[in-house]
């Protein structure tokens, strides 16, 4: 047999087997489902009636009628007449024209950070340096005199000079306040010269000018001179100097967050990177009753989270609204701060091959502690050098004791991989997380940064999908929107909201809307181990479900970014109504 046609049968094995078993994963928790609801009685059931209900499940794909019980659990899925017969007296909910789909699931975002950023300066969209001047003068009219002034949002990529910003047009509008602006990524920051002379007076500090770097980061500097940014671990050289946050100001933020999801139409979101008190502080929450949507919380690397979930075993709220049972790990930087670690240099940076923000022997080590508890891993991976150690290294632990064989381990982002390594995403049986609005935003830069055929393999949804490796889909928020509109648009258009550029950016590796759907329901449900509970509308499972205006999958892909929510509800209540 030819060796290229060997390697063929061998790929279409592997991604056979990966799709048999997703498909007998979730035909089995259907079939559990449906096995244990029990028939309520009449006065405890709600109904509610649509134009069309999407359920997610390939037996009976769509239904005019879905009824609950008090537990908020499906219990049939039929028209109104069926199951008004069955349940004469129930609760009865009419959602008229409107289209129903399974409550959607963000596989990649952060909660707090989302919170944070709606207590800052919104940077985002803005245009030039003096665009973000202007709207930090009128964020202070309503700041505390005596706090940071801090930001969020910026992209060098968007101002017309298209490089990274000094500390100049900073100082000149705040010469003695210290300003702090996080880029749009996360992985950079910008700062003023109070701000850098106020970490600079931290006990144990250096002076930022020099030649020195910190592992795993990057002070950007003019010869000597630090220019005021600071790439991926060098931000927490300033941001150690930053006070605390108040208890009411992270409770605030929390709340502000949650709201901000509901009213997008998510039920559900995989929070990634939860430190041991940002738990605490939504395991508060859960118990008063006032997390609206369900968190997937995974710990912020191997620290004191994930201690505790080796100590004390996977933790799981008895309101189903909150759990932590896997970790998020990082290898490499980001691809808009050139920290993205490639496996030769970037093509607009000779030289520069991006930053791995992780020793890969501490990564390693990190995987295989995890592994051994039991714990669920997750790793951020961006560039093609940052994948292939993931792979190599997912390989290795993989290989040894103490491995679950359904370990749906995951490889969040996967933007940019070398061509002979997607096929053993596949074959590890991994789950490629991805964000459909990170291809959109990047496309106008993306390929001057990586030049043509690297980007062959850059944000390659459909070659994922045509191996069999499951696809969860999210948004990476607040570094893109919290509307998961977006996400469903970017998947199945390629362009910016303006149909730019004509007929998508890449477009072989557009999803089709019902593939896009899947990914942020039973996709995401699956990544988080949790189709037996959530993803679709099926007996059995949570009644966690969106009304929407229009049905998603019967208007233009064009059209999806417009689509309105009517309503949100988890377990089946309303946790959001549009006004």
């Amino acid at each position: 047999m030819p060796q290229r046609t060997a390697f063929a049968l061998i790929l279409a094995l592997a991604a056979s087997a990966v799709t048999a078993h997703a498909t007998a994963a979730t035909q089995a928790s259907t079939q559990d489902a449906a096995t244990s609801a029990a028939t309520p009685s009449s006065d405890a059931v709600a109904i509610l009636t649509a134009a069309r209900i999407h359920t997610g499940d390939l037996r009976q794909p769509q239904a005019t009628a879905i009824a609950w019980d008090a537990q908020g659990r499906v219990v049939a899925i039929g028209t109104a007449a069926e199951l008004r017969k069955r349940w004469p007296a129930a609760r009865r909910i009419d959602a008229g024209k409107a289209t129903v789909v399974p409550g959607l699931i963000d596989a990649h975002a952060h909660v707090m950070e989302l919170g944070y950023a709606l207590m800052r300066a919104d940077l985002s969209g803005a245009t030039s340096q003096e665009e973000v001047v202007r709207r930090l003068k009128a964020f202070t009219g309503t700041a505390p005199a005596d706090a940071w002034i801090q930001g969020y949002g910026w992209d060098q990529n968007r101002w017309p000079e298209a490089t990274f910003p000094t500390t100049e047009l900073l100082d000149a509008a705040f010469p003695d306040r210290p300003v702090w602006l996080q880029r749009i990524d996360g992985h950079a920051a910008w700062a003023n010269t109070a701000a850098m002379r106020a970490a600079e007076a931290v006990e144990g500090a250096r002076p930022f000018d020099g030649d020195w770097q910190p592992d795993g980061g990057r002070i950007v500097r003019d010869g000597s001179r630090a220019t005021g940014v600071f790439v991926d671990s060098a931000m927490r050289l300033v941001e150690r100097a930053i006070p605390a946050y108040t208890g009411e100001f992270r409770e605030e933020a929390l709340s502000r967050a949650l709201a901000a999801a509901v009213a997008n139409g998510l039920t559900g979101v995989h929070d990634m990177g939860v430190s041991r008190e940002d738990l605490a502080l939504m395991r508060r929450f859960a118990d008063a009753g006032r997390l609206p949507l369900r968190i997937d919380a995974y710990a912020d690397g191997d620290r004191e989270a994930l201690a505790d979930l080796c100590a004390n075993g996977l933790y799981r709220h008895d309101s189903g609204r909150l759990q932590m049972t896997g970790v998020k790990l990082f290898v490499d930087g980001a691809l808009g701060s050139r920290g993205a670690a490639l496996l030769a240099d970037y093509s607009d940076d000779p030289g520069n091959r991006g930053l791995l923000v992780t020793d890969p022997a501490a990564y390693g080590a990190a995987v295989i502690k995890a592994r051994d508890c039991g714990v669920q891993v997750a790793t951020h991976a961006i560039g093609d050098r940052g994948n292939r150690i993931v792979l190599d290294t997912y390989q290795f632990a993989l290989d040894g004791k103490g491995a679950r064989p359904d370990h749906r381990w995951r490889i969040e982002h996967a933007q940019v991989l070398a061509p002979e390594d997607f096929p053993r995403v596949a074959q590890l049986r991994l789950v490629a997380s991805m964000q459909p609005t990170h291809a959109t935003s990047d496309m106008p830069w993306a390929g001057d940064r990586l030049g043509p055929q690297r980007l062959e393999g850059a944000y390659a949804w459909r070659r994922f999908l045509d191996l069999g490796v499951p696809l969860a889909l999210g948004s990476d928020f607040p570094v893109e929107s919290v509307d998961p509109r977006l996400g469903l648009f970017a998947a199945a258009t390629r362009t910016d909201r303006d149909g730019h550029p004509e007929g998508g950016w890449l477009p072989g590796q557009k999803l089709s809307a019902a593939e896009a759907l899947r990914g942020f329901t039973a996709g995401a449900a699956h990544a988080g181990h949790d189709e037996a509970e959530v993803g679709r509308l099926v007996p059995g499972l949570r009644a966690d479900f969106v009304v929407l205006d229009r049905d998603p999958l019967a208007i233009p892909a064009s059209d999806l970014d417009d689509l309105k929510v009517k309503s949100t509800w988890v377990d089946g209540e309303p946790v959001y109504q549009a006004p």
